[in-house]
């Protein structure tokens, strides 16, 4: 089961950082955010082994909520000329997507902007 969460927590990892990566906003401030994300999601993960496959999802909305307060929204509607950011859906569940919830549009899966 170890060898299972890891390889979902570093999944997760790696998809939040491709998306940040796409949008040019993969500082080291950054990955810091990331990087804590995913160790507070492990202990979660953990407690609750049938969560692995919606790490990702939280762990996107983790970085969101982070970004949020420090440097604004992420990632921001690339469908929409009012400048609004896109939401994880579902929320809680397995193959999670950038969602423009104005547009009703699935933009990207987590891991696949551009």
């Amino acid at each position: 089961m170890d060898r299972d969460l890891e390889g979902a927590l570093h999944g997760a990892r790696a998809l939040i950082l491709a998306d940040l990566a796409a949008r040019d906003v993969a500082g080291p401030d950054v990955v810091s955010l990331v990087e804590n994300a995913v160790a507070q999601r492990r202990w979660w993960v953990e407690q609750w082994p049938e969560g692995c496959e919606f790490l990702a999802g939280l762990v996107a909305q983790d970085v969101q909520d982070a970004l949020l307060s420090r440097f604004g929204r992420w990632p921001l509607c690339p469908l929409c000329e009012e400048p609004h950011g896109l939401a994880v859906e579902p929320e809680l569940g397995p193959d999670p997507h950038w969602v423009c919830e104005t547009a009703g549009a699935v933009v990207a899966p987590v891991g696949g902007l551009s």
